[in-house]
Order: C-alpha cells, then sequence, then structure tokens
C-alpha cells in the first residue's frame, strides 16, 4: 500500500526562493505548506541529498539560513570515490573544468609517498576546487531536475508525529514535511532540537588557513618552508594563484571558531615559527579550524534524519569531510526516496544509519591517527618515520590511500564473496562504462548469463544483458548507490535479494 502523498502548494515569496514559481499569497493565507522531505542546509550535503530524491520525483524542499552562497574561496577536494559518484550521475564532465587535478598521492598524513598500482587511471586523482563553486554546480543540479531552495530561512523549531514533521522557521512561519533531514553543518540546529548526543573531544590544537599576497620572493619561500615543514607539517606556504599563496600555520592556541582570525594573528604566528611573515598582506579569506573529533549518538530519531556534519565532525586533515558527507547523501537518497515512493522493504531506511556510521567512526580514527602523527613530539615522530617505511610497501600504501578516498568501503551485507557489499569499478561494458547506465538513480542488474529478469522490479531495478562485462562473477546487482548487494546466477536468489533491497514487485 502506497503511503498518502502530500500536495505541494505554491511556495511563499519569504526569503530568496530558488526552482519554484514565486506567489503572491502571504505566509498566514493558508495550512502549512507541505513537501515530501524538507532538508535543512544547502552546502555539498543538503544539495546532493535533494538532487538524488528528485531523481525519484520526491517534492523536496531546500532551507538555507545564509542569504547568500559563502563567498570564501577555499579550495576543497573530491576524492576517488566522489568522484566515481559524480560520474554515476553524470556530474564529473561538468565539474571537471572548475578545478585542478592533482596526483593520488600523499594522503595520508601528508606522508611523501606516490600513488600506488591498481587504481582506475580514470579517477586516480584528486580534484582540487574552490569551495563556493562545488557547492554552485551542486544546487545548480538540485535545481534543474527540481528542487526548490529557499535562502535566508533558518529552522528554529521541529516536531513530529505519525505521518510527518512540522518545521518552524525563525519568523515563525510552519512547514510541513514527511520527513525533514538535517544537513546543517556541525552546530547542526536540527541536531540539537532533536536532542541527540554530540559525544567526542573538543579541539586541542587550532590551525589558521587562509590566502593572501606574500611579499617575498618564491625561492625564498619555497626554501624556508622546505626547512620548517621537517618538522612542522600543519605549516606551509603554496602559491594558490597569480601573486596569490594558500598559508598554513599553527595558531598560538584554541579560541572560539566563530571568531575570524586577523591578518595580524597570522603575521605573530608566521613570525613565531618561521621567524618571518613573509610579508603578507592584501588577504583574500582567512579562517581557522581545530581538530574536534565527534560523532552523533544516532543519524535518525523518528521521521528526522542527520547527514554530513550535522552527523560526525573530524580534524579536515586528509580533506575527508565533503566526501563523507556527500557518501552520506548518496547511501540516504534512494532509500529515502524509495520510503516515499511507497515500495521500501520496512527495514531500508534503517540501513542508513546501520552502514553510513560506522563508516564515519572509521574517519573519525584515521584523522585522529593522522593528527597524532603531525605532532613535533618526539614519540609521534618516531611512529611517523615507521610509518614512512611501511608505506614504501606497496600494500600498505594502498590500504591507507583506499582508508582517506573511500574507495576501501565494504558494507556488511551478510556471508559473501569479497566483492559483496564493495562498490563496483567503472568497467567496461556493451554500452560503454558502467557509471553511464547510473545516472538515473536506480538499480542494475549486469547480467553476463543473459537469462536472468528483474521481472516485477523492472520500474526500479534496470537490466544488461552482457557477456562481454569486464567481470570474474556470472551476475551482480547493483544498488542506486553503486554498491554490489547480490552475486550470483540464479534466479530465485535474485528474486529474494531484489526483494530485500527494492520491495515487493509490481504487479
Amino acid at each position: 500500500m502506497h503511503p498518502p502523498q502530500f500536495t505541494a502548494e505554491p511556495a511563499p515569496t519569504v526569503g530568496d526562493v530558488r526552482g519554484l514559481p514565486t506567489s503572491s499569497a502571504s505566509s498566514t493565507d493558508h495550512a502549512p505548506r507541505t513537501f515530501d522531505v524538507i532538508i535543512a542546509g544547502c552546502g555539498p550535503t543538503g544539495a546532493m541529498l535533494a538532487a538524488e530524491l528528485r531523481l525519484h520525483e520526491v517534492r523536496v524542499l531546500v532551507l538555507e539560513k545564509e542569504t547568500e552562497p559563502a563567498s570564501a574561496v577555499r579550495i576543497v577536494s573530491l576524492h576517488i570515490r566522489s568522484l566515481e559518484l559524480m560520474a554515476m550521475r553524470g556530474l564529473l564532465d561538468r565539474i571537471l573544468p572548475h578545478g585542478r587535478k592533482r596526483p593520488a598521492s600523499a594522503f595520508f598524513a601528508a606522508i611523501p609517498k606516490p600513488a600506488p598500482k591498481g587504481l582506475d587511471p580514470r579517477y586516480a586523482y584528486l580534484l582540487g576546487i574552490p569551495q563556493p563553486v562545488i557547492e554552485r554546480l551542486l544546487e545548480e543540479h538540485a535545481i534543474e531536475l527540481g528542487a526548490q531552495v529557499r535562502r535566508g530561512c533558518a529552522v528554529a523549531g521541529v516536531e513530529q508525529d505519525d505521518d510527518g514533521v512540522t518545521v518552524e522557521l525563525a519568523d515563525g512561519e510552519q512547514l510541513r514535511s514527511r520527513y525533514l533531514v538535517g544537513c546543517d553543518g556541525g552546530r547542526s540546529t536540527v541536531r540539537k532540537l532533536l536532542g541527540v548526543g554530540f559525544p567526542g573531544e573538543a579541539a586541542r590544537t587550532e590551525s589558521l588557513m587562509g590566502e593572501m599576497g606574500v611579499g617575498v620572493p618564491q625561492e625564498e619561500i619555497a626554501a624556508r618552508v622546505a626547512e620548517i615543514r621537517e618538522t612542522h607539517q600543519r605549516f606551509w606556504l603554496r602559491p594558490a594563484g597569480v601573486g596569490v599563496y594558500s598559508v598554513l600555520v599553527p595558531a598560538a592556541g584554541v579560541t572560539d571558531r566563530a571568531e575570524p582570525p586577523t591578518l595580524e594573528d597570522f603575521k605573530q604566528q608566521l613570525r613565531a615559527i618561521a621567524g618571518t611573515d613573509f610579508g603578507v598582506h592584501s588577504p583574500r579569506w582567512l579562517s581557522r579550524f581545530g581538530d574536534a573529533t565527534r560523532l552523533a549518538e544516532r543519524y535518525r530519531v523518528g521521521r528526522v534524519l542527520l547527514a554530513g556534519d550535522a552527523a560526525h565532525i573530524h580534524p579536515p586533515i586528509g580533506g575527508q569531510g565533503l566526501n563523507l558527507g556527500v557518501q552520506d547523501a548518496f547511501n540516504l537518497g534512494w532509500k529515502l526516496a524509495a520510503r516515499i515512493r511507497g515500495w521500501a522493504p520496512e527495514t531500508l531506511l534503517d540501513t542508513y544509519q546501520a552502514e553510513r556510521r560506522p563508516v564515519a567512526e572509521e574517519v573519525l580514527d584515521n584523522t585522529r591517527t593522522q593528527t597524532e602523527l603531525l605532532s613535533t613530539e618526539p614519540g609521534p615522530q618516531a611512529v611517523r618515520r615507521l610509518l614512512t617505511e611501511l608505506m614504501d610497501f606497496d600494500e600498505v600504501n594502498l590500504h591507507l590511500l583506499k582508508k582517506i578516498t573511500a574507495i576501501g568501503i565494504r558494507y556488511d551485507f551478510g556471508v559473501g564473496p569479497d566483492l559483496l557489499g564493495r562498490r563496483l569499478p567503472d568497467i567496461d561494458v556493451k554500452p560503454g562504462h558502467l557509471y553511464g547506465l547510473l545516472h538515473r538513480g536506480r538499480g542494475l542488474l549486469l547480467d553476463r548469463t543473459e537469462r536472468l529478469t528483474v521481472g516485477g522490479w523492472s520500474d526500479r531495478v534496470d537490466h544488461l544483458a552482457d557477456p562481454t562485462a569486464a567481470l570474474d562473477v556470472p551476475c551482480v546487482l547493483l544498488r542506486p548507490d553503486g554498491h554490489v548487494a547480490w552475486i550470483g546466477d540464479d534466479q530465485q536468489d535474485l528474486d529474494d535479494h531484489l526483494a530485500r533491497w527494492f520491495g515487493t514487485p509490481a504487479h
């Protein structure tokens, strides 16, 4: 039985509304406006989740408290798994021209090792891209698919019942949805309103980071930085454009992150560590970050869920934060859409926390490890030297790279071959590459036997019969997020797994 569908009314003109027609009605003329899903936060996680939901025609409203997109030109990195996911949705070609490729090397604790062997050359790189650019591209993608985005709208209250969630905005307006997802950052209002604990460790160290001009020759900077980085890994001056440098330097102590640093703070710390402030001037943006590490006790409370930084925060070493959030969105999107569309098995939505929270735990642990390895104390430095030697073994180097880039994730789908639960690489198939078949966010049966069928699940699972597919197994069933849900060649066994992941077949 399909759950009742809400009818979305025209959205009010309060706030900046993108992706929907304007309406002259005031917010008090009608009952609360209704949607299938409301998302709090239009960062990369929220925008990606909105797009994933729209692939399944879910009515989505994204609320963003900021009136304008962030202007700080901070460079973030898309890792191998995120690049693969973008390719799965046909987004990678759109994103690539805006970024700069770097080799997939020196990921773990900035230990300088080359990329290990065995990586798919199509995605074996890191893509550095300005954060405002990737946020804009993902928001535009969501809007093109039909998501509605309202800026200048802060969530102030949340109340849920058996049928849905009532969201109250800061101006008193009320909205109604089937589900609410908090993608509103490490200081998540949604998480706090739910009363979900956020245990972990407060920041012990803090770093200053920004982009600015310098007043000394590049050769002098390079020589001094190389000397300092022999003992201080939390320090660099790197070219970030014509006449502009990216600067990272340890802060004098731990302060309130809400207070941005000043140029004078940078000068003082540069002089303290390098003996010179390098004549820094004309900052483009300045920020500070600490090594606080926290994980939400729960990712779901009834009809309200958490994703991205609202569910986990950790030091930025390894550049995993944005990637972890986007990957949360890919895992949650199709499952929540299945619930809305009425075909989700009862336990499907529970697998979001069961799968993604252990992944976040591992990321928190590897960032804790990397942070220790950046310490200038003798003990951590000795461990760093030993690990540097061990990473000369390609197996060790590859194992650590898989941790950072998320291509080593294996969800627990029960006993089976090692491939079960893992992501399937972008193998060659008759139509071209595998990921080109996943743009619609549906499941896929890749069938080398040419005798299986998806039967009554054809409205949500595609079927490619291809005996030439570059697989070592007869057939695989892929979930919409590209993870292998079944391996085999028996129709009845396949039907059982189709029901497990995609519900009751249509008649």
